[in-house]
C-alpha cells in the first residue's frame, strides 16, 4: 500500500468506530432478547437457483462447533415477507470512464423483465460529496431508470493516485456504508445492500504494522459493524464493475482475511475491505465478469427461497467475545450460507 497507513487508520478508526454506535444503540431497544440469534440462511446446490421447501430438522446450528436448538424457523421468499434492497452506485472508488459504462448496467437491470423489479428498491449515489439516497422504495424499475438518468455525478476532487486520496475514500466509504446500515436498521425484514464498487484501497501492497492502539480501535470498528448489520438484518453484496480485469490475484486477494476477527491483536487492515464485510454478512463477493446486470440479478435470486431461523446464543465470558456460525445440512450436495459469526456480551 503507499499510503502510511499506520497514520491513516490512527484517524480513521475513532471515525468509523462512531458511525456504527447509532444503530447498535437503536436496534438493541426492540423487545427481543438481547441473546436472540436471527439467521437469514440461503441454501444453493452445486449449480442453480435456492431451494425451497426444506424442514427445521434439516438443519443444524452451530455455535463456537456447539449444536444450538433453534427458537425459530420460517420457510420464505418471494413476497412473504417484506424485503428491501439498496443498490449503491458508487462513485468514489470507481473511476469516471468505468462509471459511464456501470450506470448503463444498472439502467438495463433496472428495465429488464418490463422493469418489473422482484423486490422493493432504492438507489443510493454515493459520491465524495455525501451519500444522496432516494426517498421511498418502488418494484417499478422503468420509474427508477427515470431517476438514475436524471442524477448527475460529477467529476471528484479526491484523486484516486494521492496518497491522501487513498485515505479519503476509505473515511467516505465506511462512512457511507455506517450510514446506510444506520438508516435501514429501523425497518422490519431483512435487507440487502447491493455496493457496485471495486472496492475501497485496503487490499493492495504488504501487510501493513499497526500499533496495538490502533488495532483496538479497528477492532471496535469490526464489532460495531458486524453486530450494526446482523441487528438489522442487513446482508450485503460487493459488485464488482471490473468483473476480474484487475488480475486473478488481486481479486481475490481478500479471501487471505475472510477468518472472524476474535481479539484486536489480530486485527490486519484487510479486516475492512468491502468484499470480506459482504462474505462474512451471508451475502457474496461477485467478480467473475463485468456484466454488472447479470451479477445484480444473481444477487436477488437469494430472496426467491431463504430461511428465517434464531437461537438463544448463551452469555459471553467476556466483552466482544466472537461467536463462529455454522449451518450444517442433512441433505447432501447442498451448502447453506448466512452470517458467519457474531460478537456476544456478557
Amino acid at each position: 500500500m503507499s499510503i502510511d497507513t499506520r497514520f491513516v487508520f490512527f484517524l480513521l478508526a475513532p471515525l468509523l468506530y462512531a458511525a456504527v454506535l447509532p444503530a447498535q444503540q437503536n436496534t438493541q431497544s426492540t423487545p427481543s432478547p438481547a441473546s436472540r440469534i436471527y439467521l437469514d440462511v440461503v441454501v444453493t446446490p452445486k449449480s442453480g437457483p435456492p431451494v425451497a421447501n426444506l424442514q427445521q430438522q434439516d438443519f443444524t446450528i452451530l455455535d463456537n462447533k456447539t449444536p444450538q436448538h433453534p427458537t425459530s424457523f420460517k420457510a420464505l421468499g418471494g413476497s412473504r415477507e417484506p424485503i428491501e434492497v439498496v443498490l449503491v452506485i458508487d462513485a468514489v472508488n470507481t473511476s469516471y470512464q468505468n462509471l459511464s459504462y456501470e450506470r448503463g448496467e444498472i439502467d438495463k437491470f433496472l428495465r429488464a423483465n418490463g422493469g418489473h423489479l422482484p423486490q422493493p428498491t432504492t438507489l443510493a449515489f454515493f459520491t465524495d460529496t455525501g451519500t444522496q439516497m432516494q426517498q421511498g422504495f418502488s418494484t417499478d424499475g422503468n420509474a427508477l431508470s427515470a431517476s438514475l438518468d436524471q442524477q448527475v455525478i460529477g467529476l471528484r476532487t479526491i484523486h484516486r493516485s494521492s496518497q491522501w486520496g487513498a485515505s479519503e475514500r476509505v473515511q467516505l466509504s465506511m462512512k457511507a456504508l455506517g450510514e446506510i446500515a444506520v438508516r435501514e436498521a429501523d425497518h422490519p425484514g431483512r435487507k440487502l445492500i447491493l455496493w457496485i464498487s471495486p472496492g475501497w484501497p485496503l487490499l493492495s501492497g504488504p501487510r501493513i504494522e499497526l500499533t496495538s492502539k490502533q488495532q483496538d480501535q479497528l477492532f471496535g470498528t469490526i464489532v460495531g459493524l458486524s453486530t450494526q448489520l446482523r441487528q438489522g438484518r442487513i446482508t450485503l453484496y460487493s459488485v464488482d464493475p471490473l468483473g476480474s480485469g484487475e488480475g486473478v490475484g488481486r481479486t481475490f486477494y481478500y479471501e487471505e482475511f475472510l477468518k472472524g476477527v476474535s481479539k484486536a491483536s489480530r486485527v490486519v487492515v484487510g479486516d475492512l475491505s468491502l468484499q470480506v464485510i459482504a462474505t462474512q454478512s451471508g451475502g457474496l463477493a461477485l467478480s467473475s465478469s463485468n456484466d454488472i446486470s447479470s451479477l445484480l440479478q444473481q444477487c436477488l435470486v437469494d430472496t426467491e427461497a431463504y430461511y428465517a431461523i434464531s437461537f438463544d446464543s448463551a452469555p459471553a465470558d467476556h466483552r466482544d467475545e466472537y461467536h463462529s456460525l455454522e449451518i450444517r445440512l442433512s441433505k447432501p450436495g447442498l451448502t447453506a450460507r448466512t452470517r458467519q459469526g457474531y460478537y456476544a456480551q456478557p
